[in-house]
């Protein structure tokens, strides 16, 4: 029996991992840079294809070529992916070439993640000074 002449086409993994050269971006490096990023930010687990599956509204079957690198995200589902993955816009932004957008986001997160923490600091010590002074309580003499 002979294959259907409509038979999908699968893309060869890239075994030699080098870094990426924007302009040498084959579709076969697309789909496992992709795969890279998506396995590092939701982990390689049918939980994780469910994930990605309801955050792109793409069928099960795609998701799961993305994480084995067959196949790579059209626009609209890379939009979604992006729009939801810190992993999969680094991924982007690096074979785009844009490394200085990665840095800028990186530390734009950096400090959010700071304020945050001085924020907690603050109401943590708020919290100690009450229990350490707490109010007079008593007939008022």
């Amino acid at each position: 029996m002979s294959l259907p002449k409509k038979d999908r086409k699968i893309q060869p993994v890239r075994q030699i991992v080098e870094p990426l050269n924007p302009s040498e971006l084959g579709s076969a490096d697309f789909a496992q840079t992709i795969a890279d990023a998506l396995r590092k930010e939701f982990g390689d687990t049918h939980a994780a294809i469910k994930t990605v599956v309801a955050r792109t509204k793409a069928n099960e079957r795609a998701v799961k070529n993305w994480f084995s690198a067959k196949n790579g995200p059209t626009g609209r589902h890379l939009v979604d992916l992006v729009r939801t993955s810190d992993e999969v816009l680094e991924a982007v932004l690096r074979m785009s070439g844009r490394n200085d957008l990665i840095l800028a986001k990186k530390l734009g997160d950096s400090k959010r993640t700071l304020l945050k923490m001085l924020t907690l600091i603050s109401e943590l010590q708020n919290q100690e000074e009450g229990w350490i002074n707490p109010a007079p309580k008593g007939d008022g003499r």
